[in-house]
């Protein structure tokens, strides 16, 4: 019963409302960075695959 009463007191202090706020915001940020980061993974990769597409038909001679 105490566990209840507790999480009832959690459910209703406005200090606990804003900490989930900012887990929520603190998420959106996490996942911003994740898209970003995968999106210069993905260029980075496009690009090495260019230098060496290049490199090799330059040794090759063509």
């Amino acid at each position: 019963m105490a566990r209840l009463r507790r999480f009832s007191n959690i459910l209703r202090d406005a200090q606990g409302a804003s900490t989930v706020e900012y887990g929520i915001i603190l998420a959106m940020v996490v996942l911003v960075i994740f898209v970003a980061m995968q999106g210069l993974a993905n260029e980075t990769i496009g690009m090495w695959n260019d230098v060496s597409t290049k490199s090799s038909n330059a040794i090759n001679g063509q």
